[in-house]
């Protein structure tokens, strides 16, 4: 399926491959505390991205951000999924995104819990963090170096919006091209009508 005219299929009418376990590790909530990632990767369907703040790439971070804010209300206002469905922001860049940071850059999203949880997390550092990337399969590489005393370094990543069970297990990752709130509600729905045995969806849709 290509292009936002195409119409997924109808949920329930296919199956979401079981692709790995989400890693375990710990994070910082946006108020400070420590917690194990595993809180907010398993209870609920979940979407999980990674995400530095200051990122201005129109296909990366505000991206996703701005999808998943399109898809919030459709959520909160759906019986089906209202409080069945979290977000979870990650950032891989913990010397500059503090917990501060990140409930600023959460805003109303981070304080809004009506029908629909959106937490924004971090990690102490990059050694507690690496394991999380690891796991998830997300490469970070530096596309430009941190000027001293300026501004934080660029940072060059793939974007991937992971899709989550209530066991914790992807069942699907989007790239940039396949970020569109109808075929993630439809994903959602579809995993929350399991454990009905379902035929496997090709790859390509």
């Amino acid at each position: 399926m290509r292009g936002s005219r195409c119409v997924p299929p109808a949920p329930g009418s296919y199956r979401l491959e079981r692709i790995m376990k989400a890693p375990d590790g710990l994070v910082l909530e946006s108020d400070g505390s420590l917690r194990r990632l595993s809180e907010f990767t398993t209870g609920k369907i979940t979407l999980f991205y990674f995400i530095y703040t200051y990122c201005t790439d129109a296909k990366g971070c505000p991206l996703a951000y701005a999808t998943l804010h399109s898809l919030k209300e459709t959520i909160v206002q759906s019986p089906e999924l209202r409080g069945r469905v979290r977000f979870v922001s990650m950032s891989f860049d913990p010397e500059h995104d503090t917990p501060p940071m990140m409930r600023s850059y959460g805003g109303s999203e981070a304080r809004d819990r009506r029908g629909l949880e959106w937490h924004f997390l971090t990690t102490r550092n990059g050694r507690e963090l690496a394991p999380i990337l690891d796991g998830f399969g997300q490469d970070v590489s530096v596309a430009a170096p941190a000027v001293p005393g300026q501004r934080p370094p660029v940072l060059s990543h793939m974007l991937k919006v992971y899709l989550l069970d209530r066991g914790g297990e992807v069942r699907e990752i989007y790239s940039t091209s396949w970020l569109h709130p109808a075929l993630l509600l439809n994903d959602i729905r579809t995993l929350l009508r399991e454990p009905a045995a379902k035929p496997v969806r090709q790859p390509g849709r």
